[in-house]
């Protein structure tokens, strides 16, 4: 909901998965803003950044995902944004105040084409670099034909076939270079070009990890009483029969569902995300 909440049509409150209280009536240690660095697989303890440790019985990895973002000139400027996170949309919503007209968004998948859509609807004019066509991992051609119409008809300016080269400006973000030389003026920049798996921890520990963290349909790992679910996860995807990476929320939802069963001890087989 990150792209509604940037367009004002929802709040936060309406945004939140559990109430405030949810941690905490459901006898919940909630720890923000702790970062696990090491897993001790014999022990069974996590350790944070401050030394700190803490023991598991069972230990569900739900990692998630971080933004790819390909080395280039200008990747640091003010006016660069990727766009996953609640923390993201402030921010960018931040930046809109002050008076942005143009706006580039770098990748065509779900979350390009969402914040392309928040954008239009701030009155900002977008331009949609496209490396191969409308969201490819989800829409076949015509259907992305179909979508790269209605994105035309709203206004967005769609550049296919191209990459960024660097990101150009003085202080703030002044104009984008693609690879044959091309400048795009712009004031705003949003690296939309999907995400990587957080695989760290689990290939710290030798935990098995191929694209992400290999799970079978109870959604464990190899590693006795170690889960994995969402975006980090390589779960099973009913339509090509074999394990994937599909980073989508209803994935997140269904597999974390999936794991929470089979950690408190009740059988449950997923079944399967696509």
């Amino acid at each position: 909901l990150i792209s509604k909440y940037l367009t004002e049509e929802c709040t936060l409150d309406k945004m939140l998965y559990r109430p405030a209280d949810f941690y905490a009536q459901n006898n919940i240690v909630f720890l923000p803003g702790k970062k696990v660095m090491h897993l001790k697989l014999k022990s069974r303890t996590a350790q944070f950044e401050d030394g700190e440790q803490i023991t598991w019985e069972k230990l569900l990895l739900a990692v998630g995902g971080k933004p790819l973002a390909p080395r280039m000139e200008g990747m640091k400027r003010k006016g660069v944004f990727t766009f996953t996170t609640l923390d993201d949309a402030k921010a960018i919503d931040e930046f809109l105040e002050n008076g942005v007209n143009r706006a580039v968004v770098i990748g065509a998948g779900l979350s390009g084409i969402s914040v392309t859509e928040a954008l239009v609807k701030r009155k900002v004019e977008v331009t949609l670099i496209v490396r191969s066509r409308i969201m490819r991992a989800i829409l076949d051609q015509p259907t992305s034909l179909i979508v790269e119409e209605a994105l035309k008809q709203a206004g967005v300016k769609i550049i296919t076939g191209h990459t960024v080269a660097g990101i150009n400006g003085s202080d703030t973000t002044e104009y984008i270079v693609l690879d044959n030389g091309t400048e795009i003026p712009c004031d705003l920049v949003v690296m939309a070009m999907g995400i990587s798996p957080r695989t760290e921890l689990a290939l710290d520990a030798g935990i098995k990890v191929n694209q992400g963290i290999v799970v079978d349909r109870h959604m464990a790992t190899n590693y006795p009483d170690i889960y994995s679910c969402g975006d980090a996860a390589e779960a099973y995807d009913f339509v090509y029969g074999e394990n994937r990476l599909t980073p989508v929320w209803p994935n997140a939802y269904i597999g974390g569902r999936i794991a929470g069963y089979n950690m408190a001890g009740v059988n449950r087989e997923y079944p399967g995300g696509t």
